[in-house]
């Protein structure tokens, strides 16, 4: 088992350059992967997740209410950003896990079985603080109630800066720490 364990969230084209990207998002590129590399030569895991969805999101409730087509598989949209690919290992068994929501309740159990066990800190990086980055956040503090998290507050951006500095605290008020 390891004790630490590096999670980059959702850090695709299509919330970074396309349909719901912007500027902060392109921002914090350099930043994760300095953080990424350094943890790949210090020899502590990086994974990452991928937003995925097919034909039919239109019709889930995430769709209904953010009716805005986007990371569908296989697309340009859904691939991890330049910069960032290269320490992508997407073979079966590989350190990228796929979810089709905000947040995933199967992300605890896959990260267990990765790891061999429960580490003692997750580190979150990603998009988008105030969505998926917060989701994730709580469903690992959940799971892992010893574990601490850690999210990095410059390795992250929201829809906006105002949701991204709210979700932070609503992550600090829940024992998730803010670096």
């Amino acid at each position: 088992m390891k004790d630490r364990v590096l999670l980059a969230i959702d850090m695709q084209n299509d919330f970074v350059t396309g349909t719901l990207g912007n500027r902060e998002a392109a921002g914090i590129i350099p930043a994760i992967a300095d953080k990424v590399r350094n943890h790949v030569t210090n020899g502590i895991p990086v994974f990452f997740t991928r937003d995925t969805h097919d034909e039919n999101y239109m019709e889930t409730q995430e769709g209904r209410l953010l009716p805005v087509a986007h990371c569908k598989t296989g697309t340009d949209g859904w691939q991890i950003v330049p910069g960032l690919e290269n320490f992508v290992q997407d073979q079966q068994g590989g350190n990228v896990f796929n979810k089709p929501t905000f947040g995933s309740t199967y992300l605890p159990a896959w990260i267990h079985e990765k790891l061999d066990g429960s580490p003692k800190t997750i580190e979150l990086c990603g998009v988008c603080t105030d969505i998926c980055v917060i989701s994730n956040a709580m469903i690992l503090k959940a799971a892992f109630p010893e574990t601490e998290i850690v999210v990095y507050r410059d390795l992250c951006a929201g829809v906006t800066p105002g949701s991204h500095e709210r979700a932070l605290e609503a992550m600090k008020a829940c024992q998730i720490t803010v670096k």
